[in-house]
């Protein structure tokens, strides 16, 4: 029986093979884990669908497409994984060579697939190494020898009646090369003096139109080379000090979004703090009621949903968003909630949340927790959403500007609960107080907007006894 990599979505198309649970060769159980894949979007493991021995046929650390054959599962002794055709002899030698003589991954990366040989470098790095600039500067030297002076077969006639003269050339070009004119004084010289290659001078327009071929700039004077400083050799005080890991198409995926983000949208952040007493109180009243009938404790993500989606309905705005030129106001209220896991921070939602009860939200994200933690959030649970909240509280942050979830237009961040000095009355109290941030998108949530929403969901976490009621 073959292992598939497994069809998780219409926008995924490939998963890298993190790792596999088995070795080839042992025996393993239906519905055992094999291997566990990475997506730009999720993490999941792919299960066994029948007993028996296991081969390996793709290595961990490899990309796949989806729906690729990635191992096999059968009754007989498991048969090796296929070996790749052994290199030709001088291979190794060569490759030995780089890695030996060769600084940087990028050079010797550079170095296998331009072909040239590390003998025919004079490296200038630490112990004779070469480096990523001695490359380049060979390179260079190669691309701007000049070519074999050639024998003139005449003078060519220009409007200034002068003779031309060959000039040595950076790049061939077909057929005639640039001419260079002399002065009428100098022209009994020219003839008198013997063939040879002249010095360089100012070239002026070709007789014959000739395609520009720029000289292949030196590294000192900003290469255009597609080289990041990250490729760069290690500076000596960190020699032996340093790990380079490959981003996880996760962390790679989380990157590309928080960076549009910040580039495609009008962000601000706007503040306000909350009084948690009621919610606190009514956390412990009900506590070990929701414990018994619904198996949950009553936590304080509830409450939040329930605050924002009442403030929602009284300010759309926040619950649209942008396409194109358009606005699209969302009648229905599908709310993010954003979970950490060991791999990142993924955001599934909670569907048509307004129609929710109070231990449905926390059984969802529960459930959603465990599912993260097995590798078992589908790409459904993670697609679509009108309005995020993030408790950066769990942390023990204490105030932050929570980024954007595009295309969604705002974002509430929940922080740590503290006790605090608030005047109450005319009195100096201490309450257990949380700062709320709301990012929104200024294209199209005004400020007003923005502050008014934030007070709301204040106003209805500080008398709760609303939301619970209706949840």
């Amino acid at each position: 029986m073959e292992i598939r990599v497994p069809e998780v979505g219409e926008s995924v198309h490939e998963a890298l093979l993190a790792k596999w649970f088995k070795k080839s060769g042992e025996t393993v159980q239906k519905d055992e884990p094999l291997c566990e894949l990475e997506t730009d979007k999720i993490t999941l493991d792919v299960h066994a669908e029948a007993g028996g021995t296991l081969s390996i046929l793709v290595e961990e650390g490899t990309t796949i497409k989806t729906g690729s054959v990635i191992g096999e599962i059968s009754a007989e002794p498991a048969r090796p994984a296929p070996q790749p055709a052994p290199p030709e002899a001088a291979e190794p030698q060569r490759e030995e060579q780089i890695r030996a003589t060769v600084s940087s991954p990028a050079a010797r990366r550079e170095m296998r697939e331009g072909g040239i040989a590390p003998d025919s470098i004079t490296g200038t790095g630490k112990g004779g190494r070469i480096t990523l600039e001695d490359l380049f500067s060979r390179i260079t030297e190669s691309s701007r020898r000049p070519q074999e002076p050639t024998e003139p077969t005449g003078d060519v006639a220009t409007p200034s009646a002068s003779v031309s003269t060959p000039v040595p050339e950076t790049p061939p070009v077909p057929d005639t090369a640039p001419q260079t004119i002399i002065s009428p004084e100098k022209e009994q010289q020219a003839a008198e003096a013997p063939v040879a290659p002249v010095a360089p001078v100012a070239p002026v327009a070709p007789v014959a139109p000739v395609a520009p071929v720029a000289p292949v700039a030196p590294v000192s004077t900003a290469p255009q080379a597609p080289v990041s400083v990250h490729t760069e050799t290690p500076p000596p005080y960190a020699a032996g000090r340093e790990e380079r890991v490959a981003m996880s198409p996760i962390r790679r995926r989380i990157a590309e979004r928080l960076l549009a983000a910040r580039q495609q949208t009008a962000m601000l952040t706007t503040f306000n703090e909350a009084d948690l007493s009621n919610v606190k109180k009514l956390r412990e009243s009900f506590r070990e009621h929701f414990r018994q009938k619904y198996g949950i404790a009553l936590g304080y993500m509830p409450f939040f949903v329930k605050a924002c989606i009442a403030a929602l309905k009284e300010f759309p705005a926040v619950n649209a968003s942008i396409d194109g030129s358009d606005i699209v106001y969302h009648h229905y209220y599908d709310i993010g909630i954003a979970i950490g896991g060991e791999k990142g921070l993924v955001v599934p939602v909670l569907r048509s949340a307004d129609q929710m009860k109070m231990f449905e939200i926390d059984q969802t994200i529960a459930e959603f927790s465990d599912k993260i933690k097995t590798n078992r959030l589908a790409i459904a649970d993670l697609e679509g959403g009108t309005f995020s909240i993030s408790n950066g509280g769990v942390y023990g942050s204490m105030l932050s500007t929570p980024i954007l979830n595009p295309p969604q237009s705002a974002v509430l961040g929940m922080h740590a609960i503290q006790d605090r000095p608030v005047v109450r009355d005319g009195q100096i109290v201490i309450r257990p107080m949380m700062y709320l941030a709301l990012s929104y998108d200024h294209r199209i949530i005004d400020g007003r907007e923005a502050v008014g929403f934030l007070k709301k969901v204040r106003d209805y976490i500080e008398a709760p006894e609303e939301l619970l009621l209706e949840g």
